[in-house]
């Protein structure tokens, strides 16, 4: 009896790592939302991308050297490794694309769909079992997120269709970190950061403005904060289920206020504060119908993973 209930403590463990790993990611990634939204207010989306993402190699760097760069090769399914990379390609130039035009708050709304795509992949694509009512948690929360975020009259618009797009992309991503969750955290991140490197170089060709220090300055350090972010959600996904994390992201709506209050004087009104009381309460429920044994077995946390 005694080893079943370490083997269950531990199991437990890892869930909680991966939840908190995913709650400082997603702190990141709203800060970088933030960050972003500032910069190609001034600067094409392909120069942003390029220079943020040549900053991610400040982290990428001692990590590559560390692991060895001839483990970058060594890659499981690499039809599944492409396939992620131009997921995460999309969805960060989307994302981009989409802010340029659109208020934060629409394109935030569009994004917050994401954990509903990823529980319905994740019970068909991953096996992951998702109870009615945690689905219904998820549609309750995703209701909050409607109250909090109305889109604008410009919801239907190209822009809207980029946010929309890359919503999606973003929900295969996930589901592809749980696919990909043997391949070490430095190999996935540092071939994403490529593929955006690589697409922010096209777009940039043409429409190349040169930044002040301290511009080409906040564009390293979006770079370091989102591959910081990559890394931490990248992890998480390694240590729990892609349909009990995946909720979480709705804690990007919670950051998103702090500060678009600190750098775009934006007062939450009675609508953003009635829509999250109903996130969190939606989040919370989720947790609380959480059952470790049922969705994440022993054989199924990697062990060993760098």
């Amino acid at each position: 009896m005694a080893q079943p209930a370490a083997q269950n403590s531990t199991i437990r463990n890892v869930l909680l790592a991966g939840i908190l790993l995913m709650l400082a990611g997603d702190f990141l990634f709203a800060l970088n939302d933030a960050m972003g939204k500032w910069l190609v207010a001034s600067f094409s989306v392909g120069q942003v991308v390029l220079i943020r993402s040549i900053g991610a190699f400040f982290i990428l760097g001692p990590m590559i050297a560390h692991q060895g760069a001839a483990k970058l090769f060594l890659m499981e399914r690499p039809e599944l490794q492409l396939l992620r990379v131009v997921m995460t390609t999309l969805d960060t130039a989307l994302f981009y694309a989409a802010v340029v035009y659109l208020p934060l708050a629409d394109v935030m709304s569009f994004y917050m769909a994401g954990p509903i795509y990823v529980a319905a992949l994740s019970h068909f694509l991953l096996g992951e079992r998702v109870g009615w009512r945690r689905w219904a948690a998820i549609l309750v929360g995703f209701c909050g997120v409607l109250i909090m975020l109305k889109p604008s009259s410009a919801a239907f618009s190209l822009s809207s269709m980029f946010a929309l797009a890359g919503s999606i992309s973003f929900a295969f991503a996930i589901i592809l970190n749980r696919r990909l969750r043997g391949t070490s955290d430095t190999s996935l991140v540092t071939w994403q950061t490529i593929g955006t490197l690589l697409v922010g170089a096209a777009l940039t060709l043409g429409s190349w403005r040169t930044p002040s220090s301290l511009d080409c300055g906040a564009m390293l350090l979006l770079g370091i904060v989102s591959c910081g972010a990559h890394l931490m959600i990248t992890r998480a996904l390694k240590l729990a289920p892609a349909s009990t994390l995946a909720p979480l992201h709705y804690s990007l709506l919670l950051w998103a206020v702090v500060f678009g209050l600190a750098f775009f004087g934006d007062v939450p009104g009675p609508r953003i504060l009635i829509g999250s009381a109903i996130v969190v309460l939606a989040g919370l429920f989720i947790f609380h119908r959480q059952k470790v044994v049922d969705t994440v077995p022993p054989e199924n946390v990697p062990k060993g993973v760098n």
